[in-house]
């Protein structure tokens, strides 16, 4: 039986979250500009607004760990953006995700940071942080699922990938013809 390369359970997220949404980039560049910005009543409203939300909420924690404040919230989020405009900047808020975990190592994962919201200000650890961009991909990737199975497009939603931990891991660690 193969070992997997990776053993990590940080490492491994932050290579599963990479992976799994540039799965469901791909997944969306064959729809028509229609398709990816059809509203559904699930999280941000569309396949684009949904990942658009997702890559944004990386770099904008990112700002906030180290110890910036993120720009307004709206002037982001209303540009119309394509599949390779969202795989360009996935490509980059991860880099700085990378950058900032780095830091937050050496910084020490029980250091914490302190952002205002609504008027109210919360106080995070640097490993909380990490763990809820993390997971926060994962929670939105599988409403994107969703709304690709409700568009009924045929060969892309009767036929989707898993996008599972364990998916990435398979297919992109374990040698060819053995078991995980």
């Amino acid at each position: 039986m193969a070992r997997p390369v990776s053993s990590d359970p940080l490492s491994i997220l932050v290579a599963y979250d990479l992976w799994a949404t540039r799965r469901i980039l791909v997944l969306c560049s064959g729809l028509s500009r229609e398709q990816f910005h059809q509203r559904f009543e699930i999280g941000p409203g569309s396949l684009h607004d949904t990942l658009v939300h997702v890559i944004l909420c990386i770099s904008r924690w990112c700002e906030r760990l180290a110890g910036r404040t993120p720009g307004p919230w709206a002037l982001e989020k209303a540009t119309e953006r394509t599949v390779a405009d969202l795989g360009g900047m996935l490509e980059s808020a991860h880099e700085r995700l990378g950058t900032e975990i780095g830091r937050a190592f050496s910084l020490g994962l029980s250091s914490t940071i302190t952002m205002t919201y609504a008027g109210k200000a919360f106080t995070f650890t640097r490993g909380a942080v990490i763990t809820h961009v993390l997971n926060h991909g994962t929670h939105h990737r599988a409403q994107c699922l969703n709304m690709l199975r409700r568009l009924a497009v045929t060969g892309l939603s009767d036929a989707l990938p898993d996008i599972d931990v364990v998916d990435w891991q398979s297919e992109t660690e374990c040698l060819a013809g053995m078991t995980p």
